[in-house]
């Protein structure tokens, strides 16, 4: 009993330290006219949980958590002659293929949003609070939990409603919703936010490698710094949107960045003590008001006994009482739950959204907006919508990502990030969903085109000139504009043509090179650099003497002619004779003399 006094103690103490540190920071950066930190970064109110924000559009779905603090004992004990016994040290250390998929996912997080800053350290904390560290590392060669690990489905007894969204593809429910995994993704984020973190084509939620990948991308999602104390706190709770939550992984964060080991898979320490149970040392969270009883590990009855007041009657002696009868049970009526406004969406609309277009590497000129509606096409304010860019293409989001969930207005809009189109041309999919309704999607349609240029113009003065059978000493190279201004990464087409009238690509004459050393008179693919310059290849001539026209184009209209001649050299003139016998002499004169 002492030492269960003791470790609520301490829990206490280290709870109490955490929060105020954490509430000191949260009420710094969460006034509610702050527009950027201290750095200048935007910083919006839409990015920050508040306590109206609905528990679909965290990971987990607010899900219960466990409340075990770090260990008192140093995470890296100093060595000691024997064998060392360190009480908690499977606690404080974390199992190999656990710790592998965290530092794995840290380095992919470093080279795809370097700014993000994310330590593996906290991926380790909020594995511990999520599952213990996939329960204390029981995961196979892969990295895939050996079994499930599913959290209470989320029916609104006691926790938050989701209703089911994958048709218990993930969590094998198909009525509501369950946190799935070592980082306890509820299906619907896990459909956008799902990663695959050990390159076998699959994005499993069981599979710590796949999760923890996702839940760095997840931590990642916005424009946060995660060195920055307030961006941190903000990323966690939009995870599990729960100010004990935040303290508890603020305090597995502060205790492996002070140290920890490599312990075998399989022989981490079972996780303990639950948010939703009332004796684990920790406020339940906001919101839920009781246990789930099914998602308990089962206990072991105890042998049943009398009570002291019910001894046993001798046979064939009467009962003290004639037993009566109990009374029928009474049913509690279960209460119908009110409707969010999120039960009340029957479909979506197009809000006004035309002609999405944009040249490659440009943003969009226009934003996707949605509208949420009733069946009878009333507006439903404080809806999320996801939007999910779908198809082959390099299109994302501001800020790199192909999915943003935003909250539709009092006029039931929800408006898009702005589309930023890649190098990849053609025709793609933006899809708008409900989150947590299982609604028809909406889909534009987004076309990226070619970049252009309006006008070409030669960087050469010399002219191109080539004795037959022989090469081009000068190589040509032009340079594209649009509008005055460089035209980089555009693409141009030169094709050798037989006249101005007749501009089919040409049969005879200049040509150039392929790698296999053949003749070629049209090349594509190419491209202008940075500074809108390209340099075609070295140009040969074959036996044909004449004058010839390489023409080149680029989508957006400029056009350009390159005159190419192809002759012998002309004869040498004889230089000026020195003898004075060739000279021509000099004619008497028939003019009288005087």
């Amino acid at each position: 009993m002492a030492a269960h006094f003791d470790r609520r103690l301490r829990k206490a103490a280290v709870t109490t330290t955490v929060a105020a540190v954490a509430v000191a920071a949260l009420s710094a950066s969460q006034a509610p006219d702050v527009t950027a930190d201290g750095t200048g970064r935007q910083t919006t109110s839409d990015n920050v949980p508040t306590s109206d924000t609905p528990a679909a559009d965290s990971a987990t779905g607010n899900s219960p958590y466990y409340t075990d603090l770090p260990p008192l004992n140093s995470p890296s004990p100093a060595p000691t002659t024997g064998t060392p016994t360190s009480p908690g040290s499977s606690e404080a250390g974390i199992p190999a293929t656990v710790l592998d998929a965290y530092k794995k996912a840290e380095s992919e997080l470093r080279r795809a949003k370097p700014g993000c800053n994310l330590p593996w350290q906290l991926l380790a904390a909020i594995g511990k609070v999520e599952s213990g560290q996939a329960r204390g590392g029981r995961v196979d060669a892969n990295g895939t939990t050996i079994g499930r690990i599913i959290g209470p489905q989320l029916d609104g007894n006691g926790f938050a409603l989701i209703k089911d969204t994958d048709n218990g593809v993930y969590d094998g429910n198909s009525s509501y919703d369950n946190a799935v995994g070592p980082m306890q993704f509820i299906p619907s984020t896990w459909a956008w936010a799902g990663r695959d973190g050990n390159g076998d084509g699959k994005e499993d939620p069981n599979n710590v490698y796949d999760a923890a990948l996702a839940a760095g991308h997840y931590l990642c999602r916005y424009d946060w710094d995660l060195s920055d104390q307030a961006d941190l706190n903000r990323a966690i709770l939009s995870y599990n949107n729960s100010q004990d939550y935040l303290n508890t992984v603020l305090s597995w964060l502060e205790h492996y960045r002070k140290g920890t080991h490599e312990i075998p898979d399989g022989t981490g320490s079972l996780p303990v003590g639950r948010s939703d149970d009332p004796n684990a040392g920790a406020s339940p969270t906001p919101g839920r008001t009781g246990a789930n009883p099914g998602s308990r590990a089962p206990s072991t009855p105890s042998p049943s006994k009398p009570p002291a007041s019910e001894k046993p009657t001798k046979p064939g002696s009467p009962s003290t009482k004639p037993p009566t009868d109990p009374a029928p049970p009474t049913e509690t009526p279960t209460p119908t739950p009110t409707p969010t406004p999120t039960d009340t969406v029957h479909h979506l609309e197009n809000a006004g959204t035309t002609g999405l277009t944009a040249t490659a590497g440009d943003t969009f000129a226009k934003k996707i907006s949605t509208r949420a509606e009733t069946k009878a096409g009333d507006a439903v304010g404080k809806v999320r919508i996801r939007f999910t860019v779908l198809g082959d293409t390099d299109a994302t989001f501001t800020g790199g990502e192909k999915v943003a969930a935003v909250t539709t207005n009092a006029s039931g809009v929800a408006v898009a990030p702005a589309l930023v189109a890649g190098e990849q041309t053609g025709v793609f999919t933006v899809r708008a969903t409900v989150v947590g309704r299982t609604v028809p999607g909406l889909d534009y349609k987004a076309t990226v085109t070619e970049r252009v240029a309006d006008t070409l113009t030669s960087t050469g003065t010399k002219e191109l000139t080539c004795t037959p059978g022989g090469e081009f000493a000068d190589q040509v190279e032009v340079k594209a504009t649009l509008k005055g201004a460089v035209a980089d990464k555009v693409a141009v087409t030169a094709t050798l043509i037989k006249s101005d009238a007749d501009p089919v690509e040409n049969d005879k004459g200049p040509y150039f090179k392929d790698a296999d050393g053949k003749a070629v008179r049209t090349l594509t693919g190419r491209q202008t650099d940075a500074e809108g310059l390209l340099r075609l290849p070295k140009l040969y001539a074959d036996d044909t003497e004449g004058t010839y026209i390489l023409r080149l184009t680029t989508p957006g209209g400029a056009t350009l002619d390159i005159t190419l001649n192809v002759a012998e050299p002309a004869e040498p003139t004889p230089a000026p004779s020195t003898d004075p016998s060739t000279a021509p002499s000099a004619q008497p004169s028939t003019e009288p003399t005087a």
